[in-house]
């Protein structure tokens, strides 16, 4: 962030340090934040809230058993699969015809705090 950014807080002991340090910091993870903020839009849907919590119980699940699990129709399923595919967080893995969907390496972290209180009981209300 440029330093000669006009800042708009009028309180006289505004600390300008702290303001270009924390547009620096918000501006170095960009990336992040787009990327977190489409986690939660997808995850911010109960049903692919739960699809993301049975990958991650069973690491990969086909969309007829997810269906079954859910008691839902299959293609409602692949619907929301393929929004949580197009936002990057799973992946597919053909055995025949059969395709089943798992976590991306790497992702099983990002909702893992959310998933611990929801397998422990431990949501606040």
């Amino acid at each position: 962030m440029k330093k000669n950014f006009e800042i708009l807080c009028t309180r006289s002991e505004a600390n300008h340090e702290q303001i270009f340090t924390c547009q620096s910091e918000i501006a170095k993870r960009e990336d992040d934040f787009s990327f977190m903020s489409k986690v939660l839009m997808i995850a911010g849907n109960k049903v692919r809230l739960k699809i993301l919590f049975l990958l991650e119980m069973e690491g990969e699940l086909c969309p007829c058993d997810i269906a079954d699990i859910l008691e839902m129709s299959v293609p409602a399923i692949s619907q929301h699969i393929r929004k949580i595919k197009d936002a990057g967080i799973i992946s597919s893995r053909r055995d025949g015809q059969t395709l089943y969907y798992s976590l991306n390496d790497g992702e099983e972290h990002i909702l893992a705090d959310i998933f611990r209180s929801i397998k422990t009981n431990k949501i606040a209300v």
